[in-house]
């Protein structure tokens, strides 16, 4: 069983950037991906980033690459969402998720079997 708790969202103006942080307590020897995603009302989840637990892969959406960076601190059980650059549209309720059931590549919600409670970010014009 593994516990994901989100930190780090909040108000910031447009080209700010913001630090999102994911403490994952439990045992993490099985884990394959962290991932972040995010959701807006009246829109499905979408996916933002994932990494590979192990490391050697990290992979984001079209529409924040270049502008987001994903890392990990397997030492402190952490995954890191690096947002820079930020735009209104990035506003959302972002959230933090582990998969430790499939070594797959994991860029959709259905790969991931935990979740934390999410994170509020809001982008003013």
């Amino acid at each position: 069983q593994l516990q994901l708790v989100e930190s780090g969202g909040g108000l910031v103006q447009a080209g700010g950037s913001l630090r999102l942080s994911c403490v994952v307590s439990g045992t993490t020897l099985r884990m394959y991906y962290g991932g972040w995603f995010r959701h807006t009302p009246g829109k499905e989840r979408e996916f933002v980033a994932a990494i590979r637990w192990s490391g050697g892969g990290r992979y984001y959406a079209d529409s924040v690459k270049g502008r987001f960076t994903i890392s990990r601190d397997s030492a402190k059980n952490t995954v890191y969402l690096q947002m820079n650059s930020l735009k209104p549209e990035d506003t959302a309720v972002y959230y933090c998720a582990a998969n430790t059931k499939d070594g797959g590549l994991s860029l959709s919600p259905g790969m991931y079997n935990y979740w934390g409670q999410g994170t509020q970010v809001t982008v003013s014009s």
